[in-house]
């Protein structure tokens, strides 16, 4: 699969709840392997999560692929929600 293909997929954690959507992809140069999805989160996954969601704007995050567990249709995650706080990586 192309990362380009997982732009706009749906992202779902354990629990069949949305996490967000994925609008980009960070890749190591070195390995030139995908190390983290980019997501723009859901209302759901912010309140979760604990981040204040801003009036006009979106909450974006960098989730390490070692939360996936399975790229189909959906992203589908190993970890609900609540646990994600130590899958997000900070921004580079």
């Amino acid at each position: 699969m192309r990362p380009s293909e997982l732009n706009g997929k749906e992202v779902v954690g354990a629990g069949a709840r949305i996490v967000g959507t994925v609008f980009d992809v960070e890749i190591d140069p070195v390995s030139w392997k995908v190390t983290s999805l980019q997501l723009e989160l859901s209302d759901e996954a912010i309140e979760i999560l604990g981040y204040k969601k801003p009036f006009m704007g979106r909450i974006d995050i960098l989730l390490s692929i070692d939360a996936i567990a399975v790229v189909a249709d959906v992203v589908s995650l190993n970890k609900p929600i609540s646990e994600l706080k130590n899958f997000i990586q900070p921004p580079k």
